[in-house]
């Protein structure tokens, strides 16, 4: 676990993202880099997770033990939050809000385990950005048709339309790099520390690990989940 794959490496750290293994396509040189890599290991993570999850509750039990519990203690926080925030329309999108929750949310907090955050790889958070975009604008013309979309653009005078476009374009671009910045930002900060500390930031940063991965993590999870569902919500607005 070398090439910046493990961040906890002493006065040898280096947070950029390094091609591992490369590979042709269409006569282009492509690689497989450290972000690829440190997502494989979350999604194993998750999936395993889902799996045991899975079966967990196809044997659910009348009275739960932990392993139910705190299933359904996720399921049903997930549940409630998209409720609280898209009303009639949370049973469409809870489980898309749902799965990139918990993608973002373990991505995120990778970090205390020493992995570098795949959302510290704006590749990741475009990525995550342009699929709610997608989203965003396949509800607008299903529910607003052509010309209520195009009357949007043109609100409140048509000479505004340039300006809503762009802001229209921008929404996968704030998204992606909000979340993109902040995580960034908290790996540089802890690399940083341990590269200049070496031995002595041995156990004192777990401090800063609470604060960086999990408190910032998971604040910024929540603020592009919320961001996601509000446009949605408007998007569905007829």
């Amino acid at each position: 676990m070398n090439n910046a794959i493990l961040l906890a490496s002493g006065t040898d750290i280096d947070i950029m993202v390094h091609g591992l293994i490369p590979y042709e396509v269409f006569g282009q040189t492509c690689w497989i880099t450290t972000t690829h890599v440190c997502v494989l290991i979350v999604m194993i993570i998750l999936i395993g997770f889902f799996i045991a999850a899975n079966r967990k509750i196809k044997h659910a039990k009348e009275v739960p033990d932990g392993f139910q519990n705190v299933v359904e203690l996720i399921v049903e926080m997930l549940d409630n939050m998209v409720k609280g925030v898209m009303g009639i329309n949370s049973a469409k999108f809870a489980n898309y809000i749902s799965t990139i929750f918990i993608f973002i949310l373990m991505s995120n907090i990778s970090g205390i385990f020493g992995l570098r955050p795949p959302t510290a790889d704006y590749g990741v958070t475009f990525a995550l950005g342009v699929m709610t975009f997608c989203i965003i604008q396949f509800n607008k013309f299903k529910h607003q048709k052509v010309k209520g979309v195009l009357q949007g653009l043109c609100d409140p005078w048509p000479i505004w339309a340039p300006i809503n476009i762009i802001s229209e374009v921008a929404v996968p671009i704030s998204l992606s790099l909000r979340l993109f910045a902040n995580i960034l930002s908290g790996t540089i900060i802890m690399a940083l520390i341990y590269a200049l500390l070496g031995w002595i930031a041995t156990f004192w940063p777990a401090v800063l690990h609470v604060y960086f991965d999990l408190f910032s993590g998971a604040i910024q999870t929540y603020v592009f989940c919320m961001l996601t569902m509000t446009y949605i919500n408007q998007a569905c607005e007829e």
